[in-house]
Formats: structure tokens, sequence, C-alpha cells
């Protein structure tokens, strides 16, 4: 009974059990291929760097143009879970279509493109209405619960995936190790047909439906401060990200293995943020977590190029910020998930959603773009103290808000803004 007891709450329910096996199996699966598809497409046809930005770029870009009316459109449909059925089933097949060419002596760039393009589209289908289907499966008292769940199988995900990619590419080779990830999906496909939810009713289509979502993030107090904020990190840190394998590499010498090391360390801090960031909410309230996260995520990373000196020194720095900030943002995405979870209404919930992410993936090519042209332009180091220190600068956004004073979740659908707040 003891034992038993230890199992959270949420887990000892059979449908969000169901629910949350076959995401986290899934998650593991994205991992499989973040490794195995830029793997075949380097190894098996030989793809230089302007051909891996493009591949990178045919991955990111649905996640840019489709957020917004795919999430308009989920909001109009009754029964979402089968839409989420379809687009897992569909990633499955795409997928598998690699393999299958590859074996053809078929296999191209331009189907590793398409196909790339193709998941991420699905991907994003699949987004937009699991944030209305995990709404109905969870009480509101237990929304924290639910997202330290689902981003410790995230974390989990960082720390097994890569490991048994990598393993799968040197058996099996690149294109066959696919194949694990399309189980990956055929599998979440399965639990989720066993999954019983009672979904919001479909959105009725008025004038302005397309563009509600974005307009409710921007008249929102507490929701405008958390995309300002979020979408600073996501500049800032894809600016520190587009340059980060270079300076560990190039400048410090930190080789291959070690590197995945650090990476590894970063996924055991986010594992120990998602078991933690329940007490962390419940101990200091939902809006001083945000702050606390944020900076939690943030501040480490300026000990990268703080770092010098002897080789195990560096990589000793490089161990503590990956580990601290992997920690503060599984925290910032708990706390963040959750708020969103209870303050969005039901009936624009998935047009609100893809509005946040249009919103926020929109600053991750131009952080890019600008990591790239000032590390050029004034050098590694230099180009990383100011991104990470932007980085820090974007808790300012949430300081002066509602959500900063935020202790309890609020009502949902209502104005996200705590009584004596104003």
């Amino acid at each position: 009974m003891a034992l038993v007891e230890r199992i959270p709450a949420l887990l000892r329910e059979r449908t969000f059990r169901r629910y949350w096996t076959g995401q986290t199996i899934s998650l593991v699966g994205d991992q499989i291929s973040l490794i195995a598809i830029p793997l075949a497409a380097v190894l098996i046809l030989g793809a230089d760097a302007a051909e891996m930005g493009w591949l990178k770029t045919a991955e990111l870009l649905p996640a840019l143009l489709l957020n917004l009316p795919l999430g308009a459109w989920a909001d109009r449909q009754a029964r979402r879970r089968r839409v989420m059925i379809v687009a897992d089933l569909g990633r499955a097949a795409l997928m598998l279509t690699l393999p299958v060419a590859y074996a053809l002596d078929a296999l191209t760039l331009g189907q590793l493109y398409a196909v790339a393009f193709g998941i991420g589209a699905l991907t994003v289908l699949f987004e937009v209405c699991n944030a209305t289907l995990i709404v109905a499966l969870v009480p509101t008292e237990r929304y924290v619960q639910a997202n330290s769940l689902v981003n410790g199988s995230r974390s989990m995900s960082w720390l097994a995936g890569p490991g048994i990619g990598g393993v799968l590419v040197q058996v099996l080779t690149a294109p066959f190790a696919l194949v694990a990830d399309a189980l990956t999906y055929v599998v979440s496909a399965g639990y989720l047909a066993r999954v019983k939810a009672v979904e919001p009713p479909p959105a009725a289509v008025v004038k302005g439906h397309f563009t509600e979502g974005m307009r409710w993030v921007v008249r929102d107090r507490s929701m405008r401060a958390l995309f300002s904020a979020s979408g600073t990190v996501q500049f800032f840190n894809y600016m520190f990200h587009t340059l980060f394998v270079l300076y560990a590499t190039a400048e410090l010498d930190i080789g291959a293995g070690l590197l995945g090391l650090v990476l590894g360390a970063g996924a055991v801090g986010g594992l120990i943020g998602a078991a933690c960031s329940g007490a962390v909410v419940r101990r200091i309230g939902i809006g001083a977590s945000l702050v606390t996260g944020f900076l939690g995520f943030t501040l480490p990373l300026l000990l990268i190029p703080l770092a010098g000196g002897p080789l195990p020194l560096v990589v000793a720095v490089f161990f503590a910020a990956e580990f601290l900030s992997c920690a503060g943002v599984m925290i910032v995405d708990i706390a963040a998930g959750s708020f969103q979870m209870a303050a969005i209404p039901d009936a624009i919930r998935a047009r609100v959603m893809g509005a946040f992410r249009t919103l926020n993936h929109g600053f991750r090519p131009l952080g890019a773009l600008a990591g790239g042209l000032l590390g050029t332009a004034i050098g590694l180091r230099p180009t990383l103290w100011i991104a990470t220190g932007g980085a820090v600068l974007a808790v300012l956004w949430l300081l002066p808000s509602p959500l900063a004073r935020m202790r309890e979740l609020p009502t949902k659908g209502e104005e996200s803004t705590p009584v004596g707040a104003l």
C-alpha cells in the first residue's frame, strides 16, 4: 500500500496513465529521429552545411506557418482525440517512407526535406489538439502534477533518446533506425485510442474566428507578459545555441564525447526540476515559480562564456551550467503550462496556443540569424555574452505584471489578473 501511495495520483487513474504512457514513448521516439534523420543526411547522402540548413528549416517551418491556421481549425472540431490519432499514424507512415526508399536505393535529400516538413506539420496539428485534450483529462487542482509528469517524460527522453538513437544508427544504419520512431507513433496512437475523455464542444465560426486567439494573447495582461518573456528567451536562446557547439569544440577544445556527457547532465537536471516543480509551486505560488524558473533557466548559462582555464575546470563549469539551466527550464515549462491550462477558455484554447506558438517560433530563426551574424562580426565569446545576458533580462517582462504576484491558478476562462494585483 505504501508503494502505491508513492505513485502520483494521476498515474493511478487509468485514463491519464494511458495518455501519459503513449506520450512518453512517443517523446523517446522523437529523440531517436532527432539524431537519425541528420545522420542519414550526412552519412548516407553526403549533405553539406547548406543542405543541413535546409533540412533544419524544413523541420522548423511548419511550426511558424501552421500553428495559427491549424489552431483555428482544431477549435472547430468535436473529436480532437481522433485527429491526434490520425496525426500519429500519419507521422508513422511518413517516417517509414525513409527506410523503404533507402532499401530501394531511392532515398534523396528532397524526400528528407518533404518528410521533415510533413512530420513537422502533423506535429503542429497533434499539439494544438493536445492542448485541449489534456485539459479534458485533468481536474484543475492537478494541472501542475500533469505538467510535471509530461515534462518529466520529456527530460527522460532527452537523457535516453539520443543514446538509444545512436546505438540503433550504429547497429541498423540511420534510415532503418527510423523504424523505431515510426513504431513509437503507432504505440502513441494505440494508447490514445483507449483514452476516454469528454471534450469541450467545438467553437462556433463567427467573424474574427481566425484571429481571436492572437487577440486574446495580446489583450490578457498576464498572457501578454508571459509571451513577451518567452519570446525574448527564445530569441536569445537560439542565438546562444547557434554558436554553443562551435564555441565548445573550436575555442575550448571539448570533444564530442565530453560534450555529449555535458548535455546528458542537462537532461538529469531537467528530470530533477520536473520532480521538484510541484513542491516549488505549492511553496511559493505560480507567479513566483515562473520568475524563479526564468532566472534558474537563464542565469546559469552566463557560466558558458565565463568558462576558461584547464579543460577539467571548463567541463565542470559546463556541467553545472547545463544541469542548473535545464532544472530551471522545467520549472518554467510546468508553471507556464499549468497557468495556460487554467487561464485559456476552452472555446479558443487551440487558437490561443496556436497563436502563442506562432509568435514564439517566429523568434527562433531571428535569434539563430542574429547569432550567426554577430558571431562572425564580433566573435563567439562576445556574442555568447550578449545572448546569455539578454536571456536573463527576459524576466523583466514578468515582474510588473499581475502574473508575477499570482499565487493560485486563475479561474478557468476568466481574465488572469488576481484580486488586488492592479
